[in-house]
């Protein structure tokens, strides 16, 4: 196989692992780091009302369709109330019944919201109606009329129409029509608010009140809730889509911070028989864990994505893959030291098993088991040559001394206090056992020198690896993006035809690197003389 189908093949493989990243990063947004968290907001609406006797049935509008916001969790508490959710094409709603309530009632609706990216104005999924005309007596109708020419004049198309309306209706120096249909809706932002749709439909334009909240980034610190106010918007079609006005200062748009809690076109509140009502909304924001968030926002979108990853494991599963996904991160700080440094060590991957250890008894204390559990078994190996034993039976022998040296540090330690000993049985025994074997081989073989050099390169590569292994930011990483372990594995693929001199390579023949001095010729003996 040629060198070109190999780095297209690592090169396909590393921007595939790439593009998956980058997706679950901006489109999903997982969180890069271990810590990072994300501003909530949790709004509670509270109905308190005086029931009448009998059945009472109490309407409230909920959250549907809120571009620039997903809805996390919501909660309803209505005691003794039954329950019933509709949602149809033009909103949401719960319905409380009970068939008798006695004294002041109170309902309870929360939600808990989070920002959802946004890649691009979010389209409203309403239908486009004409709300019934105003049917207005005189002088009413006249100044309306008198009112709309006014505006048509001043517009050049729907949108330009209704801003122009709303600057007429907000002006301080209001002319004598506005002052004359101020007297019709009143103060109240929601009549004045619905009136101002029924006057765009007696020019055929349509238009509906909305209702949202806007939510400030300061009140994610604020430790009480804090009270909030719904206000009205207006939406206006101009034929193609929807366009959002706010009817208090004629601007054009969705403000980042509104979270658009109806767009019904209902009333927030209806209870039947009108007895005395009031509707007050609350607001508390606070931070929470991205990663939990992120996985709760997968759910309400797309539950599949959620389902088919490391995230659906129980939580003693993730634990696990938290621990094996660091397996080749480990792997792959051998092979750097390995191939390009040129560390010796005992075995392939026992370095690795050995950092794995190290994750429970920490770096310093490990060191100390490592050192003491083979610097015994190198005595007792050396004792069990001179008896002339067969391979197998060498390497049980040498097995079982291990387990019940181990068994004796547990022991001790224990006597002593220190809990730290007391992880020793976690070491690998069989590998603990091969180990000493190669390395007496190598005693014999290649002498003390070469045995300790790589029995100290092993511990050096456990070592480093231990310490990228434990490291909690790239731990959170790779369970996140196990992607990024592709990216490993093509490195790998990369690196596995490299041939060249080790870095230790380069330093023990570094003298052969220099230029040789140049060869001086010896100087000439001059001819002797003939003899006369």
């Amino acid at each position: 196989m040629s060198k070109r189908h190999l780095y297209l093949l690592a090169l396909a493989i590393i921007a595939a692992a790439v593009s998956a990243m980058y997706y679950k990063w901006k489109v999903l947004e997982f969180p890069v780091q271990p810590d990072a968290q994300v501003q909530v907001w949790t709004v509670q609406a509270h109905v308190e009302y005086q029931p009448r006797k009998g059945a009472n049935t109490v309407t409230l509008q909920l959250p549907a369709d809120t571009p620039g916001w997903t809805v996390l969790e919501e909660r309803f508490v209505a005691r003794n109330y039954s329950k019933l959710e509709e949602k149809g094409d033009s909103g949401r709603e719960v319905q409380w019944a009970i068939r008798r309530a006695v004294g002041e009632q109170d309902l309870y609706y929360r939600a808990t919201i989070v920002r959802a990216e946004q890649r691009e104005p979010a389209a409203l999924a309403i239908e486009p109606e004409i709300a019934p005309p105003a049917e207005l007596d005189e002088p009413y109708a006249t100044a309306a009329q008198t009112l709309l020419d006014q505006v048509r004049e001043r517009s050049s198309n729907t949108v330009t129409f209704s801003r122009e309306l709303l600057r007429r209706l907000n002006q301080s120096d209001r002319s004598e029509e506005v002052q004359l249909l101020a007297e019709k809706y009143g103060e109240d932002d929601v009549a004045r608010s619905e009136f101002i749709v029924q006057l765009l439909a007696s020019r055929n334009i349509p238009a509906r009140v909305v209702y949202g909240i806007r939510l400030a980034e300061g009140e994610a610190n604020a430790d009480a809730n804090l009270e909030a106010r719904m206000q009205t918007w207006l939406i206006v079609h101009d034929g193609l889509a929807w366009t959002m006005l706010d009817p208090r200062t004629n601007a054009e748009g969705t403000p980042s911070d509104l979270f658009l809690w109806s767009t019904s076109g209902k009333p927030l509140l209806t209870i039947d028989g009108n007895p005395p009502t009031a509707l007050m909304f609350t607001v508390k924001g606070n931070l929470a864990d991205a990663m939990a968030t992120a996985e709760r926002r997968l759910e309400v979108q797309d539950a599949n994505l959620v389902r088919y990853s490391l995230l659906s494991l129980p939580l003693q599963a993730q634990e696990t893959y938290r621990v094996l996904l660091m397996v080749p991160i480990g792997a792959f700080i051998m092979l750097l030291l390995r191939n390009l440094v040129g560390v010796k060590t005992y075995g392939t991957f026992m370095p690795v098993l050995i950092a794995l250890a190290f994750r429970e008894t920490a770096l310093v204390a490990g060191v100390v088991l490592f050192v003491l559990v083979v610097g015994f078994g190198l005595l007792v190996r050396f004792y069990l040559e001179r008896l002339r034993l067969l391979l197998v039976p060498r390497l049980t022998a040498i097995l079982i001394l291990v387990v019940l040296l181990m068994a004796a540090v547990s022991v001790l330690s224990n006597r002593l206090g220190i809990e730290v000993g007391l992880s020793v049985a976690l070491f690998p025994m069989v590998i603990m056992a091969m180990t000493i074997e190669r390395m007496s081989v190598a005693w014999d073989e290649r002498g003390a020198g070469t045995a300790l050099r790589e029995g100290v390169g092993t511990l050096v590569v456990a070592a480093l690896a231990y310490i990228v292994m434990s490291w909690p930011p790239l731990e959170h990483l790779v369970f996140v993006y196990p992607e990024v372990l592709l990216v490993l594995f093509a490195l790998a693929l990369l690196l596995g035809r490299y041939s060249g001199y080790r870095l230790n390579e380069l330093l023990r023949f570094r003298a052969l690197a220099r230029e040789p001095d140049p060869i001086v010729p010896p100087p000439e003996k001059p001819a002797p003389e003939a003899k006369a």
